[in-house]
């Protein structure tokens, strides 16, 4: 039976025992510890998911302005200032309406920023997506690549692949600015209505033919004959 006894665990080492004989705490008592498990937040960093800001006296400051930025867009910055300028100013939804029919290629990358831009006012802030406005859309370069550019007698020269970056500025509209919207949404259906009441009479459109030299040698043959 004692042959079958498992063998006595080996004391701990002399270093061990003096640092438990001194007091110094190991990563065995840490671990064990309750509160050593409970991750303790940072004071200098802010919680994260915080939608709200706090000014120097502590006070909840909400944001009235939110931003959705994109970068790296392969294409010249002047032509995305031509669509981004169509919208400035505008609603939200009414921008959005008015990218889908645009027949530009810069429309598709301005409407995924103003529908992320929309998203993070409304659910990362509280921002009512109704109440939106576009209050800024501008454009900046971005890196322009070299490229080869290839001309004929075997020369080349160098040409730029240009990019760019877009910022959407949005924030909700005052009730001035609604009642002025409004006044404006009626005036113009009233405008329409109008246009479409009044009954105009059918007008022939003449179009001058085009110059031909056998027309008007035939014009003239006409003309000598009578």
């Amino acid at each position: 039976m004692d042959m079958l006894r498992p063998a006595a665990v080996a004391p701990s080492s002399s270093l061990h025992q003096l640092i438990r004989n001194a007091g110094i705490s190991t990563t065995r008592s840490l671990l064990a510890a309750d509160d050593a498990m409970v991750p303790v937040s940072s004071p200098l960093s802010s919680p994260l998911g915080a939608a709200e800001e706090t000014d120097r006296k502590g006070a909840v400051v909400k944001r009235t302005k939110v931003q959705a930025i994109k970068k790296d867009i392969k294409q010249s910055p002047k032509k995305v200032n031509l669509v981004a300028k169509l919208v400035r100013g505008m609603r939200v939804e009414d921008a959005l309406l008015q990218l889908q029919v645009t027949v530009k290629r810069a429309a598709k990358t301005l409407y995924q920023v103003i529908h992320s831009a929309r998203a993070n006012a409304a659910h990362n802030h509280g921002l009512d997506a109704d109440k939106l406005i576009v209050e800024e859309a501008f454009v900046g370069k971005g890196l322009y690549l070299k490229r080869l550019s290839y001309h004929a007698k075997g020369r080349c020269g160098v040409r730029e692949r240009p990019r760019c970056r877009l910022t959407v500025v949005v924030r909700e509209a005052t009730a001035e600015e609604e009642a002025k919207i409004a006044k404006l949404r009626v005036m113009n259906y009233k405008k329409l209505t109008r246009k479409e009441k009044q009954l105009m009479p059918h007008r022939l459109i003449e179009v001058s033919p085009k110059w031909a030299r056998k027309r008007k040698e035939e014009e003239e043959e006409a003309g000598a004959s009578a």
